[in-house]
């Protein structure tokens, strides 16, 4: 087993892995930018190397950087999270050049699934459904014109390499469908460095259901169940859980064979998930995308069928079979993750950057949290606004959403708008409680939310609770500062403090 493995990334993702290599007795080793200097990831880790300016192009996008990095500390192996360079073929490439271990699946897979027109026709090959559409680069509006009057509108026009919502357009008529060809062709171009588009059928309100695969060099391949993850704004996920509160035993098992047959296509190794469109009416369900790296939403899956992904990341990579089999594979439980951003929620979900004032993570019975800020953490303008991943696990959906529930009022950040009342609410929404999921929740949820205000008597409640939580904070600062300076209680948190700080400088 590796010894030492450089982490590629930053954030939670890079914490998160750093935990895992700590677990493995590894050695972890940090890149991170100049804006990420005093970041926990660079923190936590045994070594870390600055590779570049903040602007992601020039340095965590840096493959030459990275890869040196990597040579320069004497590691085996690289873990590229998720993000960044982690669906880069060509990084994939310059790693196993230099001698070093991917920790992913193989160059020619990524390329295969990356691009979304190629994944289409493997897949069929493989006889896994697809949304009705196009299986090439659409050559010309009058070719998209043809298509979209063949199989109905609405129709999407999708970038074949694109991701996160970019280089996709929504056509309700004919008549919008020039300018969102043209649209999408565009940003498409100007995001991916490709301007190739297709076209799918629109399947409406949709529930968006993924499936965890895992496959090692041995030709061993598993599906861990689905997750649920339906809530998005702009195309990204903002809550998932597994299993899909549709919790349909046959479902699961027929799209979990769907996407091993999919993963085999391109003898794919590592973890993997294959993303699907289901609709709610007919249980029918369509390939959507393969996303070829280990998900932002794994803690779930990791929650309910107690397996660590990235240690099974980490020993696949490493030549070992998977340690578990289908059979094997047992779900357990309901887990439900909210994506904490330094988002406005009331604007759009704008960034809201900035440093954090003040920071209370919750914890307690079923609560997980992958974070990767501190009090006094910069939010930067120039990555991913992410803040945390909140998981909460219960014996069933509704424990889980108590349990989630009680985490999110625990919660305080200050100083920076973020998601955390948006989440409050919705897991009071009745739709969500019911189940009642699809793409178009939140859209659903704001005009519901819009419509409604707040009873006084409900308003008059949470102020006098504010006020009462303020009084006993108050009462216990006062407290303290009657300590003597040589009270025991003092002195212990003060040595707690230093030891703690003393470890963490000298890793760095």
């Amino acid at each position: 087993m590796f010894k030492k493995i450089l982490i590629a990334n930053r954030g939670e993702i890079a914490v998160r892995i750093i935990r895992a290599c700590r677990d493995m007795s590894i050695s972890p080793v940090a890149v991170y930018s100049k804006a990420d200097s005093d970041a926990l990831h660079v923190r936590m880790a045994d070594e870390a190397y600055e590779i570049g300016p903040a602007p992601s192009v020039e340095s965590y996008l840096r493959i030459d950087r990275v890869v040196d990095a990597a040579l320069k500390c004497g590691a085996e192996a690289i873990h590229p999270g998720y993000g960044f360079l982690a669906e880069n073929a060509d990084f994939a490439r310059a790693v196993e050049t230099a001698g070093l271990v991917f920790i992913g699946p193989s160059a020619n897979a990524m390329d295969s699934m990356g691009a979304k027109i190629e994944a289409r026709r493997l897949v069929t090959k493989a006889s896994v459904p697809v949304v009705p559409g196009t299986v090439e680069p659409l050559k010309s509006i009058e070719e998209a014109t043809d298509v979209a009057a063949t199989i109905g509108y609405p129709v999407m026009i999708k970038a074949s390499a694109g991701g996160g919502g970019k280089g996709m357009r929504l056509v309700l008529t004919e008549a919008d469908l020039s300018s969102a060809f043209d649209a999408a062709q565009s940003e498409a171009s100007a995001a991916f460095g490709n301007a190739e588009v297709y076209l799918e059928k629109v399947v409406e309100r949709p529930r968006h259901i993924e499936i965890q695969i895992f496959a090692d060099k041995h030709g061993n391949c598993v599906h861990l169940g689905e997750r649920e993850c339906s809530i998005q704004r702009r195309h990204q996920k903002v809550i998932e859980e597994s299993p899909s509160p549709i919790d349909d035993k046959d479902l699961r098992e027929r799209m979990g064979a769907a996407a091993i047959n999919a993963a085999k296509v391109v003898d794919y190794v590592g973890a993997g998930t294959v993303e699907f469109l289901l609709s709610d009416a007919t249980r029918e369900f369509y390939f959507l995308e393969m996303n070829t790296r280990l998900q932002v939403e794994h803690p779930v899956t990791e929650l309910v069928t107690g397996l660590d992904l990235v240690r099974e990341q980490i020993m696949v990579a490493g030549g070992a079979r998977l340690s578990f089999t289908q059979a094997d594979v047992r779900m357990s439980g309901h887990a439900i993750e909210c994506r904490i951003y330094a988002e406005d929620p009331d604007n759009n979900f704008l960034p809201s950057p900035g440093r954090i004032a003040h920071l209370r993570v919750p914890d307690g019975p079923g609560i997980r949290v992958d974070g990767g800020v501190v009090g006094n953490s910069e939010v930067s303008i120039y990555y991913d606004p992410m803040i945390s991943k909140l998981v909460a696990w219960g014996r069933n959906r509704s424990e889980a959403i108590d349990r989630i529930r009680r985490a999110l009022d625990e919660y305080s950040i200050g100083g920076i708008k973020t998601t955390l009342p948006f989440f409050r609410q919705v897991m009071q929404d009745i739709e969500f409680i019911e189940g009642r999921l699809d793409t178009g929740f939140i859209e659903r949820f704001n005009k519901r939310r819009a419509n409604q205000s707040e009873p006084a008597d409900i308003g008059q409640a949470k102020t006098a609770r504010d006020m009462a939580l303020i009084a006993a904070v108050l009462e216990f600062s006062k407290s303290n500062r009657t300590l003597s300076p040589q009270h025991p209680r003092e002195q212990q948190s003060k040595w707690r403090m230093d030891g703690r700080v003393e470890r963490l400088n000298s890793r760095n």
